[in-house]
């Protein structure tokens, strides 16, 4: 039997090993979601939400435990790892409140002699297929919604955390949420496609890799279900000249290196204006100096582990290419005494003199590395921006708000931020555009690609 193992970060140790499900174990999950939602879908909103608000609170009574659960498996220093269970029960929590809203009758305008409108109809079986750098978080944006909308729901997620799977299920185990409504799935690459092509899922959320993002349309091809994707990203940040500069700065340290880099909407390039350009480089570099790179159960550590060696070596290779095309590297790694070429832990790096030549500049490095550019207009920066093959966020910091919203709509982007960064609001859209992927989740349109819509075009007796 395949077995998935989980090797940590933190050490190189094997954390967790679980088998991958049957043959036989998969048919019976499948065939128990189905019975479940049947009559799952006939439960009111307010009955399907008191269920999931027993799943959120018996989630947060887990966070002491998750904390360095968490920094074991994908090496997230604990003083961090409470915060992501916070965000979690924030969305949590909005896609519930909202749900009634989002899922109630579309009716149109009156017509003499007809009842006519519009209602939102649960898909059946939703397959969620969770990434590991925030793997509460990115679960919770399917999850939850897809329950509220009447759905079953099974996940498989990434093999560096196991574990979130299985605390999931405990969740809704210790809700009461009725049998086989949601099933935790231990699979491979190729039992996935496999029931990805069965004919017995409706939709598949995945957030991963473009690659993976491929590989999911392919399965899913020909079997007209729904597919909604967030794949890769290389969200481009623009500090204009009238920026307070210390926010600027403070903001965008932290949008680009928090959780070592490895955020899909994390800063991976900045442009700011040659005004403030030396100023804001040396504020960068500074407060780059600052963190403090270590073992992520240690309380003192602020910058952990990449998720594997092979991830920091990728950007090592980005930095120098860069490099070797004339990039100018500011941090001294050797300031960092864990970063140590051949493991996971790498140091964060500044690039300057970087252009678009220069793979850094383009294509995601998930790491933390960042390229910073001076550019002379607002023109200029909007050029910069939209060259990419991703568009999932992308952020301008200004004292100017009219002039933020004119410039964001001139951008590529799914997602555009006014001085903040590496934030979802719940009650706004997740989405991308180019190779970041299609779909939406949170907000009202999240309910939209986890329901389909059923016309009712009653007539009167004559």
């Amino acid at each position: 039997m395949n077995t998935i193992r989980l090797i940590s970060p933190v050490d190189g140790s094997l954390y967790a090993e679980r088998p991958c499900a049957s043959s036989s174990q998969l048919e019976r999950a499948l065939s128990e979601a189905q019975q479940a939602q049947r009559a799952w879908r006939e439960l009111s909103i307010e009955q399907r939400a008191s269920y999931c608000l027993k799943a959120v609170d018996a989630m947060q009574a887990m966070s002491a435990e998750i904390a360095p659960e968490l920094a074991w498996q994908m090496g997230r220093p604990v003083r961090y790892g409470a915060g992501e269970l916070r965000g979690f029960e924030e969305r949590a929590r909005y896609m519930i409140g909202i749900a009634a809203r989002a899922l109630a009758d579309v009716v149109p305008p009156p017509k003499d002699g007809f009842r006519r409108y519009i209602r939102r109809e649960p898909l059946g079986t939703v397959l969620v297929i969770a990434p590991w750098n925030y793997p509460y978080l990115t679960a919770v944006n399917a999850i939850i919604p897809a329950l509220m909308a009447g759905n079953a729901v099974l996940l498989k997620h990434a093999s560096q955390t196991l574990l979130v799977g299985e605390r999931f299920a405990l969740a809704f185990e210790r809700a009461g949420l009725p049998h086989g409504l949601f099933r935790n799935l231990v699979l491979d690459h190729g039992q996935t496609a496999t029931l990805i092509a069965s004919g017995q899922v409706q939709q598949v959320n995945f957030t991963g890799s473009v690659a993976g993002g491929r590989l999911i349309e392919s399965a899913a091809a020909g079997h007209f279900i729904g597919v909604g994707l967030e794949l890769g990203g290389k969200d481009p940040a623009y500090v204009r000249a009238d920026a307070n500069l210390a926010h600027a700065v403070e903001n965008l340290v932290d949008g680009s290196f928090f959780n070592s880099g490895q955020s899909c909407c994390g800063i991976e390039r900045i442009y700011v204006d040659k005004a403030l350009y030396p100023a804001f480089v040396d504020g960068f570099v500074e407060l780059t100096k600052q963190y403090n790179l270590g073992n992520p159960l240690e309380e003192a550590a602020t910058l952990g582990p990449l998720v594997r060696s092979s991830a920091a070596e990728f950007v090592r290779g980005q930095i120098a290419e860069a490099k070797g095309k004339g990039a100018k590297a500011l941090i001294d790694a050797k300031i960092f005494a864990a970063d140590a070429p051949g493991t996971a832990y790498m140091a964060p790096q500044v690039l300057v003199q970087v252009d678009h030549q220069m793979a850094v500049m383009r294509e995601e490095s998930f790491g933390p590395v960042v390229g910073i550019m001076p550019v002379d207009n607002d023109a200029q920066a909007i050029a910069l921006m939209n060259d990419s093959p991703y568009g999932l966020s992308a952020a301008i910091w200004s004292e100017d708000l009219d002039a933020a919203e004119r410039l964001g709509q001139q951008l590529d982007t799914g997602t555009v931020f006014m001085n903040r960064c590496d934030y979802l609001d719940p009650a706004l859209a997740w989405t991308g555009v180019k190779h970041t992927g299609r779909g939406a989740s949170l907000s009202c349109l999240g309910y939209e690609h986890l329901t389909r819509p059923k016309s009712f075009h009653l007539r009167h007796q004559l």
